[in-house]
């Protein structure tokens, strides 16, 4: 990748600090940065969720009570179908982490 600032050829870097996260990216000499564009936009959202309350409707499927989430959370936690998850119930509290 060529900088476009100053034309240089630029470094790959893993880990690289964006927004108290560590995501993949490019460095020039010059100092010139740019972050991987998809890491970037989930941090952001992430971020965002941090500051909101999120409402999720509750569903059912024959006995099953299945958690609708919005796609933002999806996107930001990088949840697929199928895919497990841990449920934690503290006072009244209940904490979804993805596996």
């Amino acid at each position: 990748m060529k900088c476009h600032k100053c034309g240089k050829s630029m470094e790959f870097v893993r880990g690289m600090k964006f927004n108290d996260y560590k995501i993949d990216g490019w460095k020039c000499p010059c100092g010139e940065i740019y972050y991987d564009p998809e890491q970037a936009q989930k941090i952001l959202v992430l971020n965002k969720l941090k500051n909101q309350v999120i409402k999720a409707k509750l569903g059912k499927i024959r006995s099953n009570l299945i958690l609708r989430l919005p796609k933002d959370v999806e996107f930001a936690l990088n949840l697929q179908k199928g895919e497990d998850v841990l449920i934690k119930v503290e006072d009244k509290i209940m904490k979804i982490v993805p596996v």
